[in-house]
């Protein structure tokens, strides 16, 4: 079974996926603090939210993943809310959210700080899989850690260690972010394997921001699922490139190794409301049905292939046994 918003499902009933999408991201603190600047409106937004995933199933999309972790403001209650009207289902993800240090509250606790022990990141995690994150009753279906281009800072590395005991511990996968320019996915892969995960249990995220075939390749041979992930951010790879991308490694028989998304959000509060749509045009749930997969058709990638990034590798990679 997959654990979604509403509850476990079938792995037959995920239908197509993306892989990495989000539905608000969010920096609480800021929210709180200083609500008169633009910011999130419950009122406003989570209609909004429930409107897109509606629209979203119109197109043929049946199940999406929101890796919003601890650091990009996962509040669990609220994507219930949307879950409820939605036909959508919703994976969610547990896992901590940082390019450097971790925060203050974990900076005396766990391995190499004052009060030494175990690093209470590994049962947070693993509560958040086995009872449910925060008294919802909504099960974590997957694990997310990050490495940008600060390279792995003793901080990333703590939580990437913790994510792999988590996952050792659970079986649960594993997702990243990465910088793929930096080829950070490499340096996660080696983590991992020294903690004893299974690379085959790892999809390393935004790879689609690179056209490097050779670090592609790299990472998939020694097992891990490649996020093509990124479409609709033309300001980090353009349109053309991310679809050449996706295409030659189809022909080079790699589509069993891809999955597809946007890295999307209904609202991001990372940049002003008004200014996404005339940066990032194309950076929205629909693009990949809408604009991605006729390109890919025009390159030779094969109904076979679609299906196999849409369907068969998310549900392969969210079905797992504790």
């Amino acid at each position: 079974m997959v654990e979604t918003v509403r509850g476990a499902i079938a792995p037959e009933a995920l239908g197509r996926v993306l892989m990495h999408e989000h539905l608000f991201v969010l920096s609480p603190e800021f929210a709180v603090n200083y609500p008169e600047h633009e910011g999130f409106k419950e009122d406003e937004h989570v209609p909004e939210a429930i409107r897109r995933l509606k629209e979203l199933k119109d197109a043929g999309i049946d199940t999406i993943v929101d890796p919003t972790v601890i650091g990009l403001g996962r509040y669990i209650p609220r994507v219930q809310r949307v879950a409820a009207e939605v036909e959508v289902n919703i994976v969610v993800a547990t896992g901590l959210y940082t390019y450097n240090d971790v925060p203050h509250y974990l900076h005396f606790r766990g391995p190499g700080t004052m009060l030494q022990g175990e690093d209470p990141l590994v049962g947070m995690f693993v509560g958040d899989i086995r009872e449910g994150i925060s008294g919802t009753g909504v099960k974590a279906g997957l694990l997310k850690c990050a490495t940008d281009e600060p390279g792995v800072t003793p901080g990333v590395e703590r939580v990437l260690r913790a994510v792999a005991k988590a996952h050792v511990e659970t079986g649960a996968p594993i997702m990243t972010h990465t910088h793929a320019g930096t080829k950070r996915g490499l340096e996660q892969q080696a983590i991992f394997e020294d903690e004893g995960v299974d690379l085959s249990r790892v999809l390393v995220g935004h790879s689609g921001d690179s056209t490097d075939l050779g670090y592609l390749t790299e990472l998939a041979d020694r097992g891990s699922l490649l996020g093509m992930d990124r479409f609709g951010l033309d300001l980090l790879l353009p349109f053309e490139e991310r679809v050449n991308t996706v295409a030659a490694l189809c022909e080079r028989g790699y589509a069993g190794s891809m999955v597809l998304s946007h890295d999307a959000s209904c609202y991001i509060d990372w940049l002003p409301e008004d200014q996404l749509p005339v940066l990032t045009p194309n950076w929205h749930y629909l693009h990949i049905t809408r604009d991605v997969l006729p390109a890919l058709r025009e390159r030779g990638v094969s109904e076979t292939d679609i299906t196999t990034m849409l369907v068969d590798n998310p549900r392969r990679f969210l079905s797992w046994r504790d």
